[in-house]
């Protein structure tokens, strides 16, 4: 008989291969297999000869050579090997010499042995079918193998007497990369890694020890165990247990770890603790096992439970053998009666235990086999709860070893000694609470009467003891219990303490999930782990905070910080339980819904409830916001579904409907889903059969798709589960179903693309579809499985186990770089498949491993090695086939803290604005990290959104030819980081505002702009003698790499583009004597350059392993330079041979005394000192000659971005506002001397409206100009004590401009919800209104006759998010009126042409005529509703011109492409609709939002007549008309516009296009045709 591991029983039955010798594997022999590899290559299968075999006692017969699979046909493998030399363990030699000893035969006279002259032929088969092997393969395999003894056809000579087996070694094509013919599967493989485990319990809260070593701590999470590294925070997982551990132990020396899981039947595993491995698996027969316990020297494992009666069981296990290959056996086995909570065996003896628990403290022994107790005498404290013990630590060498002290603790603060040796109680103490406050008295131990403290664990150490009680105390006693010594509050219970084996240490359990410990010299308490106390229901992720949001059974709301993965929040609802979370995608707004139907949002920043509402009344199952975040979506039990606006911060209900939702869908992931381009929304509904489609911002029905008849050969109806959509461009909505499919349908028409079946063993209870479109997420039962979404392989999944309960959610982190399943706790896993990686091939195998510059560790890991030996010359392959030569070689150095860091070929890297853009751009390739985790560091550059690209066909005019000039910019991008440059011997003065670079002169004010960047500039740098700029942006449309660059700052001219970082560019720097630049990238990028500025050679690459945020060369040499970066500064020597140049690195960390921090400035000082500042407001002194930290002192209570150092003086910016000056004079005697922190004196500081993000000085530091990110530029003056603003703009997105009617004075509004006047003249800020907490979308300049400024009647008016409209006077510079028209936010306004009314236009469509005399308003004009107001305009008329009465015409334009023109006499009351235009548009489904704005004007030089652009079959401007009533003249445009002004005077119109570019137009007078074009 042949067994097979890839055959069950009922394949086994109906293929009939029981009557072919093949069997299915025995349950019993199916040992424990790692993820990713085969039962087959880990064991081999000996059967050893039946009594009636004709082979000789010594030999061994393995399977035969007949290999099984599913389809249950029997074939031989074409490939022949000899027998290969298979090397034993001594386990497996001492199994066989016994084995050799019972078989052997007894004298039998008559029968005659047989002798074989060889050891037969062994066959090994791997689960799978056979593969046919052609025979130039065949003859490749027999040239290949090792040869060996055996290769003769014989089989080796046997010296030792012992028993030898053969088996074949394994083919090399097994390890590699599958071939054509064979199974293909996904890649990479594993394509999940297990990377933080955020839970703590599950079964129980009191299993957590230390380590030996005192490092790190052991404790359960449900199924899974994990190690800590109490430093680094780093988790390794012990993965095999089923269900929730139940009981942890350790022997002596933290080698061997027992673990048990709950039940029934309890199963019990032991571990090879330093390497991860399981040593055996063995059932204990009892129902459920509570407690373990391990002798010291790991020979006797002690376990106590329930049998199947409730009786308790205690069972004592011989684990001696186990270390080398042998099995557990039981040594004894008792039942008893007594209660026991906790049992411990005696370290001094294996054969002895002690136990305590409700009315008894009992004394164990094993002898002779059997298991005998006896009670502890304890008098009048019989009747006591006990909970925990604990023997006393050390020894006296006088005393015999079982002359020991047992204490043991109490539900009723009792602490009983007990004399172990005696088997008596010596004294028994109680520990009372504290008094009320006002009285002196401590915790203490006694007599007295009243409740004592609960205790719920004890621990002991050789001077003191950690008591830990229901009150939520820690406490640390003498060991007489005198006084307390220490003590830490939780804010739950208690469950268990224990003292690290160094007794510097107490770690501490609670019941709540906590874990901590506290360190009894620093007297610090560090917390581990929070966890939720109950499954977690949901989560939501965002990508631009890095925060997740989780929700739980406990009735709380957590949110974590996704880098670090710690509790940030807590919510807590005392009688509702939170059942649905989402977050905001733009702002830092939570959502969330509870089993009430309360829907609740809050702010974040704040930590506050913004609204609640009260639409549904049950179970909220679902809960949403759009992507673009301009709504968001809920559902409950009962099937009704709400849409809420969420432009303004405080959500507001759009639209309620009602039986919409299948009742019976369920509730979480999945239940309501938005596209990638917020256009469309898909639920589970109206019946469990049916999904349906709506329009997401009108809730309006799309489409609907009835599941159940998808399958016709079906018989049982089919209902759907979950819906997820597909990115965009596939078009794709992907529904789970109750027959454990997944139905692909096309979104717009609802036909059957593709399904998959089966997914899951149990229904699917969530999906989600990676960002690209190429992976899919499931979860069914405990199961996570990875897929290949477009399904090309055999094997198109990978299954993945850890959680001990039904997994409620699974999702991709917004940067596809992570996963996180929730259920029983929360899984954070690496995904190993990045965007754009390997994978898409079946034979791409796993991704190429690039070599990263670890700084002060070693050069090479093993699997780059491996890879390395894998290629041909031991070079990469670049994605198109060449090899890519520039790859750096890393060279070990004797110092072990210092690489040195070569380019074999130096490659040209730059490119000339004269040069083609079409030539191909040498590039040197650096090695990539995979870290992209943005770092806790606002000095880390971050680029804006930008919704818009350029166009790769724009053309700007010919130069001398241009009709618009650049006149001016006002503002400074705040977003940038060290972009803005001031060199005060020069006067030259530079800074950006968007992909603009403002070179402006401080006397005179004129400004120069240089263009040359397509994307935001996030960084610039000066040379030293101010001859050359450098400017940094991202990366343009349809290049690969960022911009980069260099401008003469005397004619403003462009000599150099280079190209070289992926991402962003996050600072630079020249070197002293200008010959060299330094580039840095982002933390995505993370690649250090050094250019050669005369020739713009990339002189040198460099990877580094961690993002770094600044970077400096030193004023002394152009050799030395230094950036700093996560908890240390990299000092680079730069050392130049010839053409070559190499880069030496020597990392030195942070001092400990600052913990695990963020380097995130420096700068070099006087001398040999360098300044470093953190994100936790420390300045470092550093000794550039040693690379040495000699100093440190509290300099800000915030991050410090910004250092500055200039002789004895030292400022400082921070993101507390904050700028300060230091007097650093006495730090440099301090280097020899020590430190002193009292040394350092603050002389000035300064608050200003930002954080600092650039900073520029003179020599002297007395004055200088700061940046903030309020988009300000300050002129700071040190002496005077003086900060005057120098360059202010809006801080985000300016929304409407317009002018006086003077033409003097401009106004902006902006997001940021200000008012800015501005004076075209000079360019400077004239007054600024701010309302706060609102943006203001449109503003209007009231039309008065041409006065003199300053007269009573400047007033703008201005329409915010809030629906309310203010007025303001400029004269008086107040808010004259406030007037509240609108429910929704305005999106349009403007005056009469008198100015006596002002025309307000909201998001709904409603258009209010408000008087700002009275306040009032006077009509409101629903002819437009549904449909957000874009264009209000008022113009004159004649009084009976077009028919109507009245001197004013206006205009009102919405999203929908409609128009209604009215003529009107307010003083009469009188408003009539004299024309309503629609324009068409293509067929299609268009959300409104997602369209270019319908905008119209009328003609300033053609009465009668309005301008019209929006969405239309063509894109072009349209001249209406309203005496003829039809279209007189249309004008091509090259895109569709999005912004329209015409000229007051000249034939000219300005349009914008989402495109960033301006198109100026003319009308040309052609009456007799209509299709002119600019």
């Amino acid at each position: 008989m042949f067994l097979c591991k890839g055959v069950t029983f009922s394949e086994a039955q109906q293929a009939d291969l029981a009557c072919r010798g093949v069997a299915p594997m025995p349950r019993e022999m199916a040992f424990p297999v790692p993820k990713g590899e085969k039962w087959h290559d880990l064991y081999d299968y000996i059967r050893f000869p039946s009594e009636g075999s004709k082979l000789p006692y010594d030999s061994i017969q393995k399977s035969s050579r007949s290999s099984c699979h599913p389809g249950g046909q029997v074939s031989e493998d074409p490939v022949q090997q000899l027998p290969q030399p298979v090397t034993l363990t001594k386990a497996v030699r001492d199994r066989l010499s016994l084995v050799h000893q019972i078989t052997s035969p007894k004298a039998m006279p008559r029968r005659c042995p047989v002798i074989t002259k060889s050891i037969p032929e062994v066959h090994l088969t791997t689960p799978g079918p056979p593969r046919a092997v052609p025979a130039a393969d065949q003859e490749l395999e027999k040239n290949q193998r090792p040869h060996s003894a055996g290769d003769a056809g014989q089989s080796p000579s046997v010296s030792d007497g012992g028993i030898h087996v053969y088996a074949h070694q394994r083919s090399e094509r097994t390890t590699r990369a599958t071939r054509s013919g064979s199974e293909e599967r996904l890649l990479p493989d594993p394509i999940l890694k297990l990377r933080m485990i955020i839970g703590f319990g599950g079964c129980s809260t009191k299993r957590a020890l230390w380590t030996r070593n005192n490092a790190a701590v052991v404790y359960p999470c449900h199924a899974v165990i994990l190690t800590l590294q109490v430093q680094t925070g780093e988790q390794r997982f012990f993965i095999g247990h089923t269900d929730k551990v139940s009981a942890l132990a350790f022997n002596g020396n933290s080698t061997l770890l027992a673990s048990a899981q709950a039940g029934p039947p309890s199963v019990v595993r032991l571990w090879d603790f330093p390497t991860g491995s399981c040593l055996s698996v063995f059932k204990t027969h009892v129902r459920s096992l509570l407690s373990l316990s391990f002798s010291y020297s790991g020979a006797v494992l002690c376990g106590v439970g329930k049998d199947g009666h409730g009786k308790t069981v205690v069972v004592v296990w011989n684990a001696a053998q186990v270390t080398r290959g042998g099995e557990v056996a039981v040594l004894a086995k008792a039942h008893t009666d007594v209660d026991i909570q906790a049992l411990k065996i005696a370290f001094f003896d294996d054969t002895r235990m002690v136990s305590c628990g409700r009315d008894n403290v009992r004394l164990w022994r094993v002898r002779s086999g059997a298991l005998r107790s006896c009670p502890v005498n304890l008098g009048e404290y019989h009747s006591l709860e006990f909970t925990d013990l604990a023997f006393e630590e050390g020894h006296a060498a006088e005393r015999e070893p079982e002359d020991r002290t047992l204490f043991v603790c109490s539900k009723s603060g009792h602490v009983l000694e007990v004399d172990y040796k005696n088997v008596c109680m010596r004294s028994a103490r109680r520990l009372l609470p504290a008094q009320p406050r006002g009285c002196q008295r401590q915790d203490k131990a006694g007599g007295g009467a009243g409740p004592g403290i609960a205790i719920n664990s004890i621990s002991i150490s050789s001077t003191f003891c950690a008591t830990g009680s229901e009150d939520g105390y820690l406490r640390l006693w003498p060991l007489d219990f005198s006084a307390v010594v220490l003590e830490a509050e939780h804010e739950a219970p208690v469950s268990s303490v224990c003292i690290s084996p160094d007794s510097r240490k107490v770690l501490c359990t609670t019941a709540a999930g906590n874990l901590g410990y506290l360190d009894i010299q620093s007297r610090n308490y560090n917390t581990l782990m929070r966890s939720h106390e109950d499954s977690v229901l949901a989560f939501s992720v965002e990508g631009i905070w890095k925060q997740m949001a989780t929700v739980s059974q406990d009735n709380t709301i957590r949110v974590w910080d996704l880098v670090s993965m710690q509790q940030l929040y807590d919510f807590t609802a005392a009688e509702e339980t939170p059942c649905a979370v989402a977050f905001h995608p733009t702002q830092q707004i939570l959502a969330c819904g509870f089993d009430s139907g309360m829907v609740r949002t809050f702010s974040l920043a704040a930590s506050d409830l913004l609204v609640e509402h009260k639409q549904h009344r049950t179970v909220i199952t679902g809960l949403t916001f759009s992507p673009d975040g301009n709504f968001m979506f809920s559902s409950c039990l009962q099937g009704t579904l709400a849409l809420y606006s969420c432009m303004a911060q405080k959500s507001h209900v759009l639209r309620v409907l009602g039986n919409v939702v299948a009742r019976d869908a369920g509730s979480g992931s999945g239940a309501l889903v938005v596209s990638g381009d917020s256009r469309l929304l898909a639920f589970v509904g109206p019946s469990k059969y049916v999904v349906t489609v709506m329009e997401a911002c009108s809730l309006d029905e799309l489409l609907r798709v009835d599941i159940s008849i998808l399958d016709l050969n079906s018989t049982a109806l089919d209902s759907a589960a979950r819906v997820c959509f597909a990115p965009v461009p596939r078009g794709e909505l992907l529904v789970s179903t109750s027959s454990n499919k997944i139905l692909v349908l096309d979104a717009k028409t609802g036909r059957l693309v593709r399904e998959v079946s089966p997914v899951h063993k149990l229904s699917c209870s969530s999906l989600a579809l990676s960002k690209d479109g190429r992976y899919l997420l499931t979860a069914g039962g405990k199961v996570i499985k990875v897929w290949d979404y477009q399904m090309r392989f055999d094997i198109n999944f990978q299954v993945y186990i850890g959680h001990s309960e039904p997994v409620r959610q699974v999702a991709f982190t917004p940067d596809q770089r992570h996963v996180i399943s929730v259920g029983d706790a929360i899984f954070l896993w690496d995904f190993l498949a990045l965007p754009g990686s390997a994978g898409s091939s079946p034979l791409a195998g796993a991704r190429s491993s690039e070599s990263a510059l670890q700084p002060g560790a070693g050069i090479f890991s093993e699997s780059d090695r491996e890879e390395e030996a894998g290629l041909p010359g031991s070079s990469r392959t670049v994605a198109n086939g060449v090899k890519d030569a520039s790859v750096l070689v890393v060279e070990p150095v004797r110092n072990e803290e210092l690489v040195v860091v070569r380019p074999k070929v130096r490659q040209e890297s730059s490119r000339s604005p004269g040069e083609s853009a079409n030539e191909p751009r040498k590039e040197t390739k650096s090695p990539k990290s995979q870290c992209s985790v943005r770092p806790d560091s606002y000095r880390h550059f971050t680029p804006r959104f930008k919704a818009s690209v350029l166009p790769q066909s724009f053309l700007s005019p010919p130069a001398g030819s241009e009709v618009l000039k650049l006149k001016a910019v006002i503002g400074y991008n705040g977003n940038g980081r060290g972009n803005m440059v001031w060199n005060p011997d020069t006067g030259f003065f530079a800074y950006t505002c968007g992909c603009v670079i403002v070179v402006e002169d401080l006397h005179s004010g004129s400004q120069n702009h240089w263009l040359g960047h397509a994307e935001e500039i996030s960084t610039l740098a000066v040379s030293h003698d101010a001859q050359v700029l450098a400017s940094a942006s991202g990366k343009r449309n349809g290049d690969s790499h960022c911009q980069i660059c260099l401008w003469n700052v005397q004619d403003g001219v462009c000599t150099a583009s280079l190209f070289h970082h992926e991402t962003q560019v996050q600072a630079m720097a020249f070197s002293r004597d200008d010959r060299f630049l330094l580039t840095l990238g982002d933390y995505s990028d993370q690649t250090i350059a050094l250019w050669n500025t005369y020739t713009y050679e990339l002189m040198s690459s460099t990877c580094i392993s961690e993002p770094v945020h600044d970077v400096a060369f030193s004023p002394l040499s152009h050799r030395e330079l230094a950036c700093v970066g996560k908890g240390a500064v990299m000092f680079w020597l730069l050392e130049q041979q010839g053409a070559d140049v190499n880069l030496k690195v020597h990392r030195a960390p942070a001092p400990d005394v600052l913990g695990p921090v963020e380097l995130t400035s420096l700068c070099y000082g006087a001398d040999t000192l360098l300044y470093s500042g953190t994100n936790s407001g420390q300045i470092c002194v550093w000794d550039t000659e040693t690379n040495c930290c000699f100093m440190t002192w509290e300099a800000d209570e915030g991050e410090i971005g910004v250092l500055v150092c200039r002789r004895n003086r030292l400022v400082s910016g921070s993101n507390t506002k904050r700028i300060r000056l230091w007097a650093v004079a006495a730090v440099q005697e301090l280097r020899l001397k020590g430190p002193d922190a009292s040394s350092v004196l603050l002389e000035h500081e300064i608050t200003l409206d930002g954080t600092i993000v650039s900073a520029a000085f003179d020599d002297s530091l007395e004055m200088g100009i700061v940046g903030t990110t309020a988009g300000t530029l300050w002129y700071i003056n040190w002496t005077e004590s003086t900060s005057i603003r120098l360059i202010s703009g809006h801080k985000n997105k300016v929304t409407e401009v317009c002018f006086s009617p003077d033409e003097t004075h401009c106004v902006t509004c902006g997001e940021d919800g200000s008012v800015r006047i501005w004076s075209l003249g000079s360019m400077e800020l004239v007054v600024q209104f701010q309302v706060l907490n609102q943006s203001c979308q449109c503003l209007a300049w009231k039309p008065r006759p041409i006065v003199a400024w300053g007269a009573e009647s400047q007033h703008v008016v201005a329409g915010d998010s809030d629906g309310k409209i203010r007025v303001f006077s400029i004269s008086r510079t107040e808010m004259e009126l406030k007037m509240h028209p609108h429910a929704v936010a305005l999106t349009a306004i403007a005056y009469s042409t008198d100015g006596e009314m002002i025309l307000s236009g909201g998001k709904d469509g409603l258009v209010a005529v408000s008087s700002p005399r009275t306040g009032m308003t006077i009509r409101v004009l629903a002819d437009h509703k549904g449909s957000p107001i874009t264009v209000l305009q008022c113009t004159r008329k004649q009084y009976r011109d077009f028919g109507v009465e009245g001197g004013e015409l206006w205009l009102a334009t919405s999203s929908d492409r409609r128009v209604s023109v009215w003529a009107s006499d307010w003083l009469k009351d009188k408003c009539e609709l004299l024309d309503w235009l629609s324009f068409p548009a293509p067929a299609g489904r268009w959300g409104p939002c997602h369209l270019p704005p319908s905008l119209a004007a009328f003609c300033p030089w053609e009465p009668g007549t309005l301008v019209y652009v929006g969405f239309g079959v063509q894109k072009e401007v349209l001249f209406y008309s309203l005496r003829k009533k039809q279209v007189v003249e249309k004008i091509s445009l090259p895109y569709f516009a999005t912004s329209l002004s015409l000229s007051p005077e000249a034939r000219f119109m300005a349009v914008g296009f989402g495109a960033v570019c301006i198109c100026l137009g003319r009308q040309y007078v052609r009456p007799s045709r209509s299709d002119s074009s600019s």
